[in-house]
């Protein structure tokens, strides 16, 4: 199976916590396998088995309290 690597741009980070929130939430999403937030660029790095369900992954940031506003 191929893991798949999409990088997406995250408004909202701004600290080591907020990079936290925003991991445990995407990690919760089936076929992830990792997930590494930077909040000093708002990129979120999450790999994965299976192509994510972009509706899914957008409401996963919500939750968490931030806003996806791409793929970088």
């Amino acid at each position: 199976m191929t893991e798949q690597t999409v990088t997406y741009q995250v408004t909202g980070m701004s600290c080591a916590h907020c990079e936290g929130s925003v991991s445990n939430e995407l990690s919760e999403l089936p076929g992830v396998s990792s997930v590494k937030a930077v909040a000093s660029t708002g990129e979120v790095t999450v790999v994965s088995t299976a192509p994510l369900d972009a509706d899914a992954v957008r409401a996963a940031i919500d939750e968490a309290g931030f806003e996806l506003v791409g793929t970088a």
